[in-house]
C-alpha cells in the first residue's frame, strides 16, 4: 500500500509539472479555428436570403423571401406511424393524417418530407413531440405581403424557390443570381389597388366571368394590371386553374369598336382621307350574306368625329375598304398586333387573325371594327398609347425606370399630327358620344367603347352575350395615361337594371369604372384637375366638333367625292361601283410607304408642346 501510495504521489507530481510547463512555462497557444467553430455567433445581422425581393416603383414590398424551416422524418426511425402522424396533425393545421402515417410507414425509404413550410410556432410545437426520426431543415420561404394585389405580375415559386409564372419565372436567373439587389417593377401599388377595386366592383355588378384592367404610362410602363378573379399570391400551388389564368396577357378577346382606334389613325397616316372627309353610313352594309349595321344608326354622311363617337361600323368600313387589306395588315403588324405581347412575363399568348389568302373585302370590313381579330389586352393598349403619346410605340415593360437612365426610346409609327388629332376625336366620344359614362369632373377624359359579341365553340357569334371594354385616354390635351377596362360576359342585373336599363354594352358596363379609377387615381398621382377660365380655355382651343368644317382650300370627301386617289378597289366594290380601270398606284404606294412607317430609336417627341411636358415628367418616380 505504502508502494502503491508513492507511485500515485510520484504521478500527480509529474501531472503537475507537465502542467505548470504547458500552461506556465512554456504554454501552447490554442489553434484559432477551433475557438471560432465554439464561440457562439451573437451577430444580429440577418442571413442573405436566396433569392432578390421584388419592390413597387415607390419601394413597396410585393415579394420577399423568409427564414423559415421543413419538417422530413427518416421513416425507418418511426415506430408508430398513426400515433406519431395524429400528433403531428394537432400541431400543424391542415395536415392529412392519413397521407402523413402512409408516408411515415414507409420503411424502404431514409427521407420523406411530412411540411415544407413550418411557421416557427409549429417548429416549436413540433419539437417539444419529442418524436424520435423527426427532422427539421432550414429552408427560405416565398412571402407576398399583399395577397392578391399583383398576384397574376409575380406568379409564384416551386417549394425550391425557382420560378414558376409572372415576374418570378422571367427573372428566375436574376433573382437567384442577385439576392441581395430587389427588383423594382414599374407598378405603382397604390393604382394596383385601386384598378383591381372598380374592375372587381364591375364584375359583381353584372354578374361578370372575368375582368381585367390595365393603366400603361406614356412611356410604356405597366403601372397597373389586373385580372379577374385572382388568387392569393401566398396560396398558389392551391388557387384553381381558373384563376391563375391572366386575362391580361394570355387571353385573346375580340376588341369590338375600340378597334377603331387603329382604322382612324391608319387611314390619317396614309394621307387618303382627313378627319373632316365624310363617309356614307344611311344604310347598313350587305355583303355574303351578312348585314353590317350601326347600333344607333344616324342614317346620315359622318365624318370621322362622329364615326368615333357614335361608333358607326359602317363608317369604319368604309375607311378600311379605301384602305384596303395590304394597308390594314402593315398598319396592324407594325403596331404589334401579329405576335404576342413582348412583357417580362410567362404565358403570354399570340393574338388570332386570318391568314393573308383569307383576308378579303369581308375581314377587310369586320377588322375594321373589332370583329374577325383577336389579341390579349395588353397588346390593344400597347398600340394605343402610340396613338396618343405622339405616335411613338414602345414595348412595354414591368420595369422601373433606374436613377439616371435615359429616357426611353420606341419607334416613330405615325405624324405627331395624327396622335394628337387622335386624342381629340377621343374627347368627342366622351363628351357627347358612347362614352359619356367615363367623364370626370375637371378631368379631360378622352376614351373609345367597346361592345364585342362572342364567339361560341361552333365558330358562331353567340347572341345575347358579350363582352364589354373601355379604353381611356388621360388628361386628353396632355395625355399621362392609358386605361382600359374589359368585363368579360356580363349580364343584365337587377342591382343595374336603373342604370344600364338592361344593357351590357362597354358604355354602360366598362366606362363608368374607367371614370371612376381617374377620379381616384388623378390627384394620387399628381394630376390637378382643371375649372374655371382655364378649362374653358382648354375646351376651347382642343375640342373638334362632330361635324368639323373643310378647312379653306382643301376638299373634302363626300356624297359628290366618294373615293380619294389610290383608294383600294374594295372601295368601289362595295359602293356597288366598278373600280377605275387605271387606278393611281402613285398615290397607293405612298400611302403604303407611309403606313409602313416605322423609325426606330427616337424617344418622345418634341413637339407638339404637350407631349414635351410629358418627356419632363417621364424622368420622375411617377411617370
Amino acid at each position: 500500500m505504502r508502494l502503491g501510495a508513492a507511485g500515485f504521489v510520484v504521478l500527480f507530481v509529474a501531472v503537475a509539472v507537465k502542467l505548470t510547463d504547458a500552461t506556465v512555462i512554456d504554454p501552447l497557444p490554442p489553434n484559432q479555428a477551433a475557438l471560432s467553430a465554439l464561440r457562439p455567433d451573437l451577430s444580429t445581422r440577418p442571413l442573405e436570403p436566396d433569392r432578390a425581393a421584388i419592390l413597387d416603383r415607390n419601394g413597396r414590398l410585393l415579394a420577399v423571401s423568409l427564414p423559415g424551416a421543413s419538417l422530413y422524418a427518416d421513416p425507418r426511425q418511426i415506430r408508430h406511424p398513426w400515433r406519431d402522424a395524429r400528433a403531428l396533425a394537432r400541431k400543424i393545421a391542415g395536415l392529412d393524417v392519413r397521407s402523413t402515417a402512409r408516408r411515415l410507414g414507409m420503411k424502404h425509404y431514409g427521407f420523406v418530407y411530412i411540411s415544407r413550410h413550418l411557421t416557427a410556432t409549429q417548429e416549436l410545437a413540433v419539437n417539444r413531440l419529442g418524436i424520435p426520426g423527426l427532422y427539421f431543415q432550414r429552408t427560405w420561404q416565398r412571402h407576398y405581403p399583399q395577397g392578391d394585389l399583383a398576384a397574376h405580375i409575380l406568379g409564384g415559386v416551386t417549394p425550391g424557390q425557382h420560378g414558376l409564372s409572372g415576374v418570378e419565372a422571367y427573372y428566375d436567373k436574376r433573382l437567384l443570381s442577385k439576392p441581395g439587389q430587389p427588383l423594382r417593377l414599374s407598378i405603382d401599388l397604390r393604382v394596383e389597388a385601386i384598378v383591381h377595386h372598380e374592375v372587381a366592383r364591375a364584375m359583381r355588378d353584372y354578374k361578370a366571368r372575368g375582368a381585367c384592367g390595365i393603366v400603361e404610362s406614356m412611356s410604356g410602363r405597366i403601372v397597373a394590371m389586373v385580372s379577374l378573379p385572382d388568387y392569393n399570391a401566398n396560396d398558389y400551388h392551391d388557387a384553381p386553374a381558373d384563376t391563375l389564368f391572366d386575362r391580361c396577357i394570355s387571353g385573346d378577346y375580340e376588341p369590338g369598336s375600340v378597334m377603331k382606334l387603329m382604322t382612324l389613325p391608319a387611314a390619317l397616316q396614309s394621307g387618303l382621307m382627313h378627319y373632316w372627309d365624310k363617309f356614307n353610313t344611311t344604310h347598313p352594309l350587305v355583303m355574303n350574306g351578312f348585314a353590317i349595321t350601326d347600333y344607333e344608326p344616324v342614317h346620315r354622311w359622318l365624318a370621322m368625329p362622329s364615326i368615333l363617337a357614335y361608333s358607326s361600323n359602317i363608317g369604319a368600313s368604309r375607311i378600311a375598304t379605301i384602305l384596303g387589306p395590304k394597308l390594314q395588315r402593315a398598319w396592324l403588324r407594325k403596331m404589334g398586333f401579329f405576335k404576342p405581347p413582348p412583357i417580362q412575363m410567362t404565358g403570354a399568348q399570340p393574338p388570332i387573325w386570318h391568314p393573308a389568302d383569307t383576308w378579303k373585302l369581308l375581314t377587310t370590313m369586320t377588322v375594321s371594327f373589332g370583329n374577325g381579330i383577336a389579341m390579349a389586352p395588353l397588346t390593344l393598349v400597347n398600340a394605343v398609347v402610340a396613338d396618343v403619346n405622339g405616335g411613338i410605340l414602345f414595348r412595354p415593360t414591368l420595369l422601373a425606370r433606374r436613377p439616371g437612365a435615359p429616357p426611353r426610346t420606341g419607334v416613330r409609327v405615325m405624324r405627331p399630327g395624327v396622335s394628337e388629332t387622335m386624342r381629340r376625336l377621343m374627347r368627342g366620344v366622351v363628351l357627347s358620344g358612347t362614352g359619356v359614362y367615363a367623364r370626370v369632373k375637371g378631368y379631360r377624359v378622352g376614351g373609345k367603347t367597346g361592345t364585342a359579341q362572342v364567339v361560341g365553340r361552333d365558330g358562331r357569334y353567340r347572341n345575347h352575350l358579350n363582352n364589354s371594354s373601355f379604353m381611356a385616354v388621360f388628361p386628353a390635351d396632355d395625355p399621362r395615361y392609358v386605361i382600359y377596362v374589359l368585363v368579360i360576359h356580363p349580364r343584365p342585373t337587377k342591382k343595374m337594371a336603373g342604370f344600364s336599363h338592361g344593357f351590357t354594352t362597354g358604355g354602360y358596363v366598362a366606362a363608368p369604372a374607367v371614370g371612376r379609377i381617374i377620379a381616384r387615381i388623378g390627384p394620387m398621382l399628381g394630376i390637378a384637375p382643371l375649372e374655371g377660365a382655364r378649362l374653358a380655355e382648354v375646351n376651347r382651343r382642343f375640342d373638334i366638333p362632330l361635324d368639323p368644317p373643310v378647312p379653306p382650300g382643301r376638299t373634302a370627301l363626300g356624297p359628290g367625292h366618294p373615293f380619294p386617289p389610290g383608294a383600294n378597289a374594295y372601295a368601289y366594290i362595295l359602293a356597288h361601283r366598278k373600280p377605275p380601270r387605271h387606278p393611281d398606284r402613285l398615290a397607293a404606294r405612298q400611302a403604303l410607304k407611309r403606313v409602313e412607317l416605322a423609325t426606330p430609336g427616337v424617344a418622345l417627341p418634341a413637339a407638339p408642346p404637350t407631349v414635351q411636358r410629358i418627356a419632363t415628367r417621364d424622368a420622375a418616380p411617377h411617370a
